[in-house]
């Protein structure tokens, strides 16, 4: 049981990413304004925090200097705030299911960023920079696929999605599935999200090396992103129903971003990539694809497509091909 502990793990955070996708897309199906959403999630996940950083850190914690306070800001402004707000509107524009799919590009996209920035080296030359090299042209070539190749269309099942169908006007505006050209605009918004996301990544290395404290930086990014995404969102919607939560998918969506994605997936991705390294759970990612095009089926009712079907099978098969390449190397 100990050895298939890390296996039962990320099968654990894949499927919590799984079901933010299809919460998130439920919450904007049903009038949630995506701004207004990030700030709730944000605020959410600091107040779940707080608690656990000022318990576990806060004594032992290393004074923090206004020129660190100031990268905190920033990174909190591009790797959280705007790569969540613009992931938001692409999601709107697009399905849960493409969502969970070009998160797979995400390793590439902060591969070519890390050498943008000297925190990585390609050696074209070498197997293993061959296998890095096929890694990221099938990451692009998947986008590609999703962002101008939907294919034909597949119904998975016939019956009422079990979070219902309701969207408001200014959805069903947004979600035109079928116009080419909008789902093109969403695949290139969700990119340009992770790209964000990736920024995120490889600028961490450099803050955490000055402030070491994993949890009061995870906390204090999560704090300033709050008042950051307050910010634009009263700028954007000033309307205050739309800031109100009742008991439905929205306030659902809200806390369980908040919460589980934040909180718990933050954590259990830490945990992973210390017993089993960062590969391990990148061979993982494909598991979430696979949860969402069948639970988006069920739960949303979207209807599959065979450029997403396409996508998946095709980046597991690159995947293992590249950790086979690297492995024989070593």
């Amino acid at each position: 049981m100990k050895g298939s502990k890390p296996y039962l793990v990320v099968i654990a955070i894949q499927a919590i990413y799984a079901a933010m996708f299809l919460l998130s897309k439920a919450a904007f199906d049903h009038g949630m304004n995506n701004f207004i959403f990030t700030f709730y999630r944000q605020a959410l996940a600091t107040l779940f925090l707080i608690p656990f950083a000022l318990f576990f850190e806060w004594k032992h914690a290393l004074p923090l200097p206004f020129r660190t306070f100031c990268k905190i800001f920033f990174l909190s402004l591009c790797g959280i705030t705007l790569s969540l707000d613009v992931y938001g509107v692409g999601l709107i524009y697009t399905s849960a299911t493409l969502a969970a799919a070009t998160t797979n590009c995400l390793p590439a996209i902060t591969f070519f960023l890390a050498l943008l920035l000297r925190r990585e080296r390609l050696k074209v030359k070498t197997i293993p920079g061959i296998a890095k090299l096929i890694g990221i042209l099938a990451c692009l070539g998947g986008a590609a696929i999703l962002a101008f190749y939907k294919g034909p269309h597949f119904k998975f099942l016939s019956h009422r999605p079990l979070l219902g169908n309701h969207k408001s006007q200014q959805h069903q505006g947004h979600n035109a599935l079928s116009a080419s050209g909008t789902w093109i605009k969403g695949c290139f918004l969700i990119l340009l999200s992770n790209t964000f996301w990736g920024l995120w990544l490889v600028l961490q290395a450099f803050v955490i090396k000055s402030y070491p404290s994993k949890l009061i930086f995870t906390t204090l990014q999560c704090f300033l992103s709050s008042i950051q995404s307050l910010v634009i969102a009263l700028a954007i919607e000033r309307d205050i129903e739309q800031w109100k939560l009742g008991w439905n998918v929205r306030l659902l969506a809200v806390v369980y971003c908040g919460v589980m994605v934040t909180g718990v997936g933050f954590y259990l991705q830490t945990w992973v990539i210390e017993k089993k390294g960062p590969v391990f759970l990148a061979m993982s990612m494909p598991l979430a694809l696979i949860i969402t095009i069948i639970s988006s089926a069920i739960v949303l009712g979207e209807i599959i497509s065979l450029g997403s079907v396409l996508w998946g099978k095709s980046r597991e098969q690159i995947l293992k091909v590249s950790l086979d390449l690297e492995q024989s190397s070593g």
